[in-house]
């Protein structure tokens, strides 16, 4: 399922055989194209494998906590409990002093950020030293989906590692393949909405999207004077979504608006763009605030609406 990764490993394996590797390494690219899980696989290779790739004494994954002190507990007792949205000065700090110890299994360690464009300032500022003055042996992989969020200080001392969008042909046959029983319609949908991210596509299909996408593509190139097309979305995204999901249809919301963009004249990219800020907030927000789940769909829905050549007649 991992596709459009042969020059990331090219180059990886390139540093391994040569002889100064480079101790950080910034896997940039958009989410859903498989870093992650490049990481991890790249991490392996560097500590020299082992029987449990995911469970390596000498690879150490920073990643959200638990949101509280009670979901700690919880976590602690195996039960369900509630992600934190950045990473905290605290887990990195956890683990610089694991650093100050050899590794356990061999000559090298690698620490994997997922993702590094979420680390607090603080957390940020603490990682910049290990990078810095990185311990013998120590190498660091940041995967990350928005690099310009990162100190650029942070930038300036990784290789990075870029990992490209796929094209829609392959992506098509990839989804094809991966979910035959979905319809074409709704698989071509989620393709089209994924902007090339494997992993988009895959969770448009798999959350049942593809309608909801033909609907907010609708509702931004003709608009929708009756809100019809709202109410549609808002029976699509239902009355109690989980957050997952509602995540999944702001990613959609935003691809649907920054596709195509560069080809439109100056006045309809500007409203693309201002709806696209539109929802990048309410991304941010709905995690946050206790959002109705019809105020929010129909506040998608305007900014979509918002974002065509119909609304600017309108505004004539």
């Amino acid at each position: 399922m991992l596709i459009g990764h042969e020059d990331a490993w090219a180059a990886w394996r390139a540093a391994l055989g040569g002889e100064r590797m480079h101790h950080a390494w910034l896997l940039s690219g958009k989410a859903g194209l498989g870093k992650s899980s490049f990481a991890r696989a790249a991490a392996h290779t560097l500590v020299g494998g082992g029987p449990d790739p995911d469970h390596h004494p000498d690879i150490l994954t920073i990643t959200y906590g638990p949101r509280t002190r009670e979901d700690e507990k919880k976590r602690d007792d195996g039960k369900p409990f509630e992600f934190a949205r950045s990473i905290r000065i605290g887990q990195i700090r956890d683990i610089q002093r694991r650093l100050t110890t050899r590794p356990t299994l061999g000559d090298r360690r690698a620490v994997i950020i997922d993702p590094a464009d979420d680390l607090e300032r603080p957390a940020a500022n603490a990682l910049l030293k290990s990078l810095e003055e990185p311990p013998e042996g120590t190498y660091f992989l940041l995967v990350s989906h928005s690099p310009a969020r990162l100190l650029p200080t942070i930038r300036s001392r990784c290789r990075t590692l870029r990992f490209p969008a796929v094209p829609d042909d392959v992506l098509e046959g990839l989804v094809a393949r991966t979910m035959p029983e979905a319809a074409p319609d709704e698989r071509a949908a989620a393709v089209a909405a994924a902007g090339g991210s494997p992993g988009a596509a895959l969770s448009f299909v798999d959350m049942g999207l593809g309608k909801a996408a033909q609907i907010m593509r609708r509702i931004r190139d003709a608009g929708d004077a009756d809100f019809s097309a709202r109410g549609e979305l808002t029976g699509l995204i239902g009355t109690r979504p989980e957050r997952e999901r509602l995540r999944a249809i702001l990613d959609l919301a935003r691809a649907l608006v920054s596709e195509g963009v560069d080809a439109l004249p100056a006045s309809l990219a500007n409203r693309r763009i201002a709806a696209h800020d539109g929802l990048v907030r309410l991304t941010g927000e709905f995690v946050t605030y206790n959002y109705d789940t019809g105020l929010l769909a129909l506040e998608i829905g305007n900014l979509l609406a918002g974002c065509g050549a119909a609304s600017e007649r309108a505004d004539a």
